[in-house]
């Protein structure tokens, strides 16, 4: 009688282990602790023009811009595609004015636009840097007319003073994550990831390097892996979390 009594309460305590299974499989994405972040990089997708012109991006440059934030996502879309003479991309710089600006190191890079008279783009760049009071504004507009507004690094600190990040997931260099999280209380700090898409237009990359990573994404959005991928063989560039 024992045994059978033991035989049943291991039969019990099996049945509601395959059941907690088949509900962890049935509800998907959620009971995995997938990240809203994750299910709005796996659902959106870029489209290029239909007419095969270049597409603009605007790389935002104000005193004390880091080099390498900028430098290592311009390479990429100078670079997109490979050497096959091809450009997809048309590349300028916006600053507070035309008048020259320093960045990291002490390079002096002349804006080609202005806040005031800057074309409209499809992407835009912010590198970490010191910021302008036009700066948020600005961003703000090109939050609703782009299709990709990307920080890399404390870059992301500017779009939080925009209060684009509000509600939503965000990452930025690994040295500032208290600061930010001090500063902007209303987005959801994401660690240890190269970057992390907010929504459909807002991307934001870890530090420095990261930038090369997040860019290389956003070929794979407008033109598949195999393209980024040509993108980053003829860089030489081995990082693989694109």
């Amino acid at each position: 009688m024992k045994t059978r009594l033991l035989q049943v309460k291991v039969c019990s305590v099996l049945s509601a282990l395959v059941l907690a299974v088949a509900v962890l499989i049935w509800k998907g994405p959620s009971a995995t602790a997938v990240t809203a972040s994750d299910q709005v990089q796996g659902a959106h997708k870029l489209i290029p023009p239909p007419d095969g012109k270049p597409i603009p991006v605007a790389f935002v440059l104000t005193d004390g811009a880091t080099v390498i934030d900028f430098s290592g996502p311009w390479e990429v879309f100078q670079d997109a595609g490979g050497p096959d003479g091809v450009d997809h991309f048309h590349l300028f710089t916006v600053g507070p004015s035309k008048n020259p600006i320093h960045t990291s190191g002490g390079m002096t890079i002349i804006p080609d636009y202005s806040f005031d008279d800057a074309p409209s783009a499809r992407i835009v760049v912010i590198p970490a840097q010191r910021g302008d009071p036009k700066l948020a504004d600005w961003l703000r507009l090109r939050d609703k007319d782009a299709d990709v507004v990307m920080s890399v690094c404390t870059g992301a600190f500017q779009l939080g003073k925009a209060g684009l990040l509000d509600g939503k997931q965000a990452t930025t260099h690994h040295d500032f994550y208290n600061q930010f999280e001090k500063a902007f209380p209303k987005a959801t700090l994401v660690k240890g990831r190269r970057y992390v898409q907010s929504d459909e237009v807002i991307y934001t990359a870890g530090g420095l390097t990261s930038g090369i990573d997040l860019a290389l994404h956003v070929l794979v959005e407008y033109f598949g892996h195999d393209f980024a991928q040509k993108t980053a063989d003829y860089m030489e560039y081995q990082g693989t979390n694109w």
